[in-house]
């Protein structure tokens, strides 16, 4: 079958069935628009919960220890023990001054508001003198009865004060160091 078309100078002109088909199916190849959706957020990302503390029981000895390790050192004054997760940042230290025979304990801390200590044999409350912003001391002589105790409690002690979390400590060897250097 032909099928004839109009020319522009008004003839027809015969044109295939075949032709009108292929210029068809080529008017319907051409890709659909698209609109490309718009990016989508970077997910965010949220900082884990903190862990939930674990009630304290009653018997402080079941406590769990506060995470950190001893570190010991020797000074040109004396020594220094300091307890914590970095030796940069300690929450509690022990200081020597063989000069004057004492042992400095301090904590990390901004109350001052006595320490009270407590070990297997023996608790003591302590009164503090602000050092900086952020840390508090307790004096001790070189011979004070709770240096021993703190170095030789059942595996921990603990420096509680109000306001603060406890410390629960374990009872290493660089306690007694510290005591040691400042009695010879």
């Amino acid at each position: 079958m032909r099928v004839s078309i109009l020319s522009a100078a008004g003839r027809r002109t015969p044109a295939s069935f075949s032709s009108l088909a292929m210029l068809a199916l080529v008017s319907g190849c051409v890709a659909p628009r698209t609109v490309e959706a718009p990016p989508a957020p970077a997910p965010v990302a949220r900082p884990a919960p903190a862990p939930r503390p674990m009630p304290l029981t009653a018997d402080w000895r079941d406590w769990p220890y506060t995470p950190g390790t001893w570190t010991y050192r020797r000074e040109p004054r004396g020594s220094l023990a300091s307890f914590g997760t970095s030796p940069g940042a300690p929450v509690l230290t022990l200081r020597c001054d063989t000069a004057a025979r004492q042992v400095v304990l301090s904590r990390t801390a901004s109350a001052v508001t006595p320490l009270t200590i407590r070990t297997s044999s023996v608790t003591r409350a302590l009164p503090v003198q602000p050092m900086t912003a952020t840390t508090v001391a307790a004096t001790l002589t070189a011979s004070d009865p709770l240096l021993e105790a703190m170095g030789f409690s059942r595996g921990r002690f603990v420096i509680d004060q109000p306001g603060q979390p406890p410390l629960v400590v374990p009872a290493w060897a660089e306690i007694g160091r510290v005591a040691e250097d400042c009695r010879s």
